[in-house]
């Protein structure tokens, strides 16, 4: 009996080595998976980072070019308004007369003096001129803001 007792006991204390070695291993193996879908998941987190960030590089250089051209038409804008100022002056400019409805209370230029009516043409110049700037700064200001959301929409 006592060696049936010592096989019982042995195959008892056989059984639990295996159930623990098996449960040891299982407990390796999902560890080791668990790591292995934090590390592709690192990876993946990475990447779409990497990416986010070239295409954050690529957009705001695309912006700063936005912001230079905007200068630029700017600085032009000056220009514009004294070329329209000498081809109003030289008659290769003319205006349509809705400025001159502005003027109702003015007498008619048959009464008006010589002097009159050269400061009425030289103002209307310039303020035609001063129109034309205001003009292509709201023009350039609205394409600018345009170009900025048609940029940020992409």
């Amino acid at each position: 009996m006592p060696r049936t007792l010592i096989a019982i006991a042995l195959l008892v204390l056989w059984s639990s080595v295996m159930f623990a070695a098996g449960w040891g291993w299982r407990g390796d193996r999902s560890d080791a998976a668990k790591a292995e879908v934090a590390s592709l998941q690192h990876a993946e987190a990475m990447q779409a980072e990497r990416a986010a960030r070239e295409r954050q590089a690529v957009q705001t250089g695309a912006m700063a070019s936005l912001g230079v051209r905007h200068e630029q038409d700017r600085e032009r804008a000056a220009e514009v308004e004294d070329e329209v100022v000498a081809g109003l002056r030289a008659g290769s400019l003319r205006l349509r007369n809705d400025l001159a409805a502005c003027h109702t209370g003015r007498l008619s230029d048959a009464t008006a003096s010589a002097r009159e009516r050269d400061a009425g043409a030289q103002l209307r110049a310039e303020v035609a001129a001063a129109l034309v700037r205001i003009g292509r700064d709201a023009d350039d200001q609205l394409r600018s803001c345009q170009a900025v959301i048609a940029l940020d929409r992409r």
